[in-house]
């Protein structure tokens, strides 16, 4: 913004930012500022604009205003620092007024991101406020500036990581009410920043939400008082305690125990520690931190307490989407995924809230997004953030890893994570329908696509360049969670084949023609180039991976023909894995859908409701509430998984949730913004019923079946305006019905036969067995329990000749064991 420019928007504000005249030292106490003034009458109307660099907690005549924390949030401060307006008419007294607020570091000072680094935006807190008072015939501005004074107090300590310290013996009393001496306070210095940067929110802002009450409070084996919540959280704890001045209560956050211990290696370097001071006097004393936020489940309390809970603390977002099976497992698979996406959502659509990072991270989003957008409505917390992201894409020529940027190196094109600039909107715009999200966003997404067209080899590949690949495939190694089994440039080639069709999608419906035709050719171009590549005629992949093929096979990116042989090769892969996870980030999210999408339904259940370690539900039956960075961030053993990366409260891949949504649930749009929905739902895996709903743009949709006495019952709740495409499950004659607003209902009589399992002996041919995906993975589980590392493939030419029996006659020895152990495996699954 030019000098001018920038005058004319700092005299259109009548207020500027100020900071401390003393020396603000890194991690040390809050400033607290206050300023007063004179009303002569009480205005009509009276409005406080309020942002900082920091966080900021602002007061007029001692009343705390509004019921936002931790604000102003977290954006691209340099491009979008958001001023929040208070209606604080009634707060205004006629005569004197003061206005007050403590900034502590939070994002813009503290320390920030992995690298250890602060100072990213400011090297000291500053603040902004902005009284006006309208009085209907002329209107006054109070703001900060010359007249302000500041000085320290109560908050110690106030660092987003290593947690808040507070005295409240050094609370100046009275220090935000008219008439307080603050002759002892130092002037305010005015703060040079551009105010252009500042404006309207659009995103909702962070509130206390819950608050939780312990489940347990126990002592530990060395004697600590450890406090469980039950739930692992992002927020802080409230105390009530009672006791002499001085006296001092340490608060220190985990989202583990180990052996009955607070476990803190899951935060890094992160201290999470709060601490409260007593000021003493005999009543009881109720202090929560307000300058800080951690991950927790758990709270070792040194000191004495009456009370304690947990307050859950993330942007305000209304809920929009629920989901529940009879399988209490995947109930709770669900639920952690809802709890990491609160947890995760403060402000900034974050990896982690516990450790020493909580980055807005691309790819987690990406990976994430169709799931967020069905859980609540996401509208304002993700336009804003892209709203950052193209503001970042605009100085720097690139996307970066991370919205806001705060990394000391540039970020390089990626897949997953940087083309989450073309995704997200195309997200957003089918699940809400509105046009306005891919105009906001058209040229940050063009930008993008042309920025990797210029890097596309002779061949049309995307070849070069670092890729995250299949992050955090199971089997890469733990010191390189980007070298797993799948080849990196097949990745980020088939990403690229999704992101510019959908790119050509967009261009054609705001109506850029030229662009249009230009991008669909580019999708054209690099779909051919992927097949050249990667793709046998017959549909079978390079380099056999089970994300390889669920990639090409959810993209669309293989012919009929191939798609159906890919399907049969990744049914194939995932059974030889035991039905556990072997995708990453890239895959994770897809290979549901690939099975189910190609005919394999019984082996996307098999997949979905596995126990063992890697699987979605192994999780579950270690007691985690939330979603974890890795599937054995918690080994077997019960120890944390030392690879560093192992944080217990992380969204990404519980982007299995919308594969409930839309297969188990049956909800999908068929039109943006579900004017047109598709209710297909598909039974399987044991479960005998599913409820799902959905806010829409349009209102709710409800989808609930129930199977029960050889009968299926179907009831549908369509919004008046819309239409649905209603697949009846299971149905005889695979009816489907177009029907309109309103409440439908269908109940029939199940296929013949539907739920009996066939008698399996063993004397049954392995051919016929290995027929069954439940059957012969529980086979195989035995086989590996008894014949590690030996394989059996029960769909060899001979395997029609044999049986379990004729097999164990060939077997020196075959244990008693071995064969009650086959037998088991028959019954269990007949």
């Amino acid at each position: 913004m030019s000098s001018a420019a920038s005058s004319a928007v700092s005299s259109a504000w009548r207020a500027s930012f100020v900071t401390p005249s003393f020396p603000v030292e890194p991690d040390g106490p809050a400033a607290y500022f206050r300023g007063e003034f004179t009303a002569g009458e009480r205005p009509l109307r009276a409005t406080l604009h309020v942002t900082a660099l920091g966080i900021v907690e602002p007061y007029l005549n001692g009343v705390r205003v509004g019921d936002e924390v931790l604000a102003p949030g977290w954006t691209s401060y340099r491009h979008r620092l958001q001023v929040r307006a208070h209606d604080v008419t009634g707060l205004i007294q006629d005569g004197p007024n003061a206005l007050g607020a403590i900034v502590g570091e939070g994002w813009a000072a503290g320390r920030l991101g992995f690298e250890g680094r602060r100072h990213h935006y400011t090297d000291r807190p500053a603040l902004f406020l902005r009284l006006e008072l309208d009085y209907g015939d002329h209107a006054r501005v109070v703001g900060t500036g010359p007249g302000f004074t500041c000085a320290t107090g109560a908050v110690l300590g106030a660092s987003l990581y290593d947690g808040e310290t507070y005295d409240a013996r050094l609370e100046p009393h009275g220090w935000n009410l008219p008439g307080f001496d603050d002759s002892a306070w130092s002037p305010v210095e005015p703060f040079e920043w551009d105010l252009g940067t500042l404006v309207a929110p659009t995103a909702p802002p962070i509130r206390r939400i819950e608050e939780l009450a312990p489940v347990e409070i126990t002592t530990s084996p060395s004697g600590k008082t450890i406090v469980d919540f039950g739930q692992n959280i992002s927020g802080w704890v409230r105390l009530t305690t009672t006791g002499e001045a001085g006296r001092t209560v340490t608060v220190r956050h985990a989202e583990v125990l180990t052996k009955g211990e607070l476990d803190t290696e899951t935060l890094r370097t992160a201290a999470a520690t709060d601490r409260y001071t007593l000021r003493g006097g005999g009543e009881p004393e109720v202090w929560e931190p307000r300058f800080t936020f951690h991950g927790f489940r758990y709270a070792e309390i040194d000191g004495p307490f009456d009370a304690v809970s947990a307050v859950v603390v993330h942007s305000d977002m209304r809920r929009t989407g629920w989901f529940e099976t009879s399988d209490e497992l995947v109930n709770r698979l669900h639920a952690n995924t809802v709890w990491s996406m609160r947890g995760n959502f403060v402000g900034v659509p974050t990896d982690c809230p516990q450790r020493d990072e909580r980055l807005g991270w691309t790819g987690d989003l990406n990976a994430f997004a169709p799931t967020a957008a069905f859980l609540y409505d996401v509208r304002g917390v993700l336009g804003s953030w892209l709203e950052d992201l193209a503001a970042e894409q605009r100085e720097k020529g690139y996307v970066p890893w991370v919205v806001p940027d705060v990394l000391s190196t540039p970020s390089s094109p990626t897949a997953l994570w940087s083309d989450v600039a073309v995704s997200l909107p195309w997200t957003l715009y089918r699940h809400y329908g509105d046009v306005e999200i891919l105009r906001r966003s058209y040229d940050s997404m063009a930008a993008f696509i042309r920025s990797v067209e210029a890097l596309l080899d002779e061949d049309g590949l995307w070849s070069t360049g670092f890729q995250f690949g299949d992050w955090l495939d199971p089997d890469a190694p733990m010191d390189n969670p980007s070298g797993g089994k799948t080849d990196r440039y097949l990745v980020a080639c088939a990403y690229l084949c999704k992101t510019t069709a959908e790119m050509a999608r967009t261009a054609e419906i705001l109506g850029h023609d030229a662009d249009a035709a230009h991008f669909a050719a580019l999708a054209r171009r690099v779909r051919e180039a992927f097949h050249r590549e990667y793709v046998a005629p017959s549909g079978r992949l390079v380099g056999e991976s089970a994300t390889a093929y669920a990639l090409a096979i959810a993209f669309g990116i293989l012919d009929p023909a191939q798609r159906a042989r890919a399907g049969k090769r990744l049914a194939e892969l995932v059974a030889k894995a035991g039905y556990r996870i072997s995708t990453g980030f890239a895959g994770t999210p897809l290979v549901l859908h690939a099975l189910s999408d190609t005919g394999h339904l019984d082996e996307a259940y098999l997949l979905l409701t596995e126990t063992a370690c890697p699987s979605f539900l192994y999780p579950v039956t270690m007691g985690a509430t939330t979603i974890w960075e890795r599937w054995d961030s918690i080994r077997p053993d019960g120890t944390i998984n030392p690879s560093g990366m192992t944080s217990l409260n992380h969204y990404a891949l519980g982007a299995v949730a919308d594969w409930l949504h839309r297969v188990v649930g049956g909800l999908s749009p068929a039109e943006p913004g579900y004017r047109m929905m598709r209710i297909a739902p598909r039974p399987g895996g044991g479960l005998t019923h599913a409820t799902t709903a959905l806010d829409t743009v349009h209102g709710r949709v409800e989808v609930a079946w129930r199977i029960g006495d050889g009968r299926m019952r179907l009831d549908v709740t369509v919004p008046e305006g819309t239409e649905a495409e209603v697949t009846l499950p299971l149905h005889p004659d695979a009816q489907e019905v177009r029907v309109a607003g309103g409440r439908h209902s269908w109940a029939y009589a199940l296929p013949e036969g539907y739920g009996a399992r066939p008698a399996y002996t063993m004397d049954t041919p392995l051919k016929t067995l290995a027929g069954d995906p439940r059957v012969w993975h529980a086979l195989s589980e035995v086989f590996a329990k008894h014949f590690p590392g030996i394989p059996i493939d029960g769909n060899a030419p001979e395997a029609a000749a044999y049986s379990l029996d004729s097999i164990l006659g060939f077997i020196p020895g075959a244990s008693d064991e071995l064969r009650t152990d086959l037998r088991d495996a028959l019954n269990a699954t007949t």
